[in-house]
């Protein structure tokens, strides 16, 4: 696994995440809000909420909260409208950057994403100009201790997984068409496999190998733009070190 997945699955981003927990369920609830908004507020009749709710019950969202933010969106309870847009851009060394965002202030969110880019060294783009440099894929982590290799690969291949990875971090990181992702979620579930993170995410197709300070430069701007309160993903095509990575975040 190299570049960007493997960076958002190395085990201090994790730490980085469970600290940031009241942001975590902010972002959670807003896409649950929009899901039941857009296709109802029945789980097993909207498969976007549903993934939506999984998601916030594996984070340990309380079952009061998910309730209330589909109550929101499906209007039964008095809530903020919040709007979904997609921002392209360029971090430093030219690596390509695709931001989902959901706000209630475009204005607003706009303005502070193109700060936080061109204050480490990238710039807002037009839409597509790096969109096209992406597939969205379902991205799946399974922690490795307890679990056996191959009968895992079993199951996710028959269930339509793309590929699966053995990485150093201590997780088997599994590969899926978006199409796929929600029959091997349910597959892994099956089997008494509870998967550390899921999530369908914009997955690039090639790498920018950064070093030195671009590459920590970088980094600093992933995490600026992951702590935004609007930004529900960021997609970047950057390939760096280990080395460096731990020296930033270690």
């Amino acid at each position: 696994m190299a570049g960007h997945s493997k960076w958002a699955n190395t085990k201090h981003r994790k730490a980085a995440v469970d600290a940031k927990r009241g942001k975590i369920f902010t972002r959670l609830g807003k896409e649950i809000t929009v899901a039941a908004r857009m296709g109802g507020g029945d789980i097993d009749a909207n498969p976007r909420l549903r993934m939506a709710v999984l998601k916030a019950r594996a984070a340990n969202m309380p079952a009061e909260n998910i309730k209330r933010a589909i109550q929101r969106g499906t209007g039964e309870i008095p809530g903020v409208v919040y709007e979904e847009i997609v921002y392209e851009g360029y971090g430093p060394g030219g690596v390509a950057i695709y931001l989902e965002v959901t706000t209630d202030n475009r204005n607003r969110t706009v303005a502070e994403i193109r700060h936080a880019l061109s204050k480490h060294g990238g710039n807002m783009g037009e839409n597509g100009c790096v969109g096209w440099m992406f597939h969205k894929k379902g991205v799946i982590a399974v922690d490795q201790e307890g679990v056996e290799e191959d009968g895992l690969m079993e199951i996710v291949l028959g269930a339509g997984a793309e590929d699966m990875d053995t990485g150093d971090d201590g997780t088997f990181t599994i590969t899926t068409d978006q199409g796929d992702f929600e029959a091997v979620v349910t597959a892994l579930e099956e089997a008494d496999i509870t998967p550390a993170d899921a999530e369908v995410r914009m997955v690039p197709e090639n790498e920018v190998k950064l070093d030195g300070k671009e590459a920590e430069r970088m980094l600093r701007l992933m995490e600026i733009l992951e702590d935004h309160d609007d930004v529900q993903s960021v997609a970047a095509n950057f390939d760096i070190p280990d080395e460096i990575m731990e020296k930033v975040f270690g």
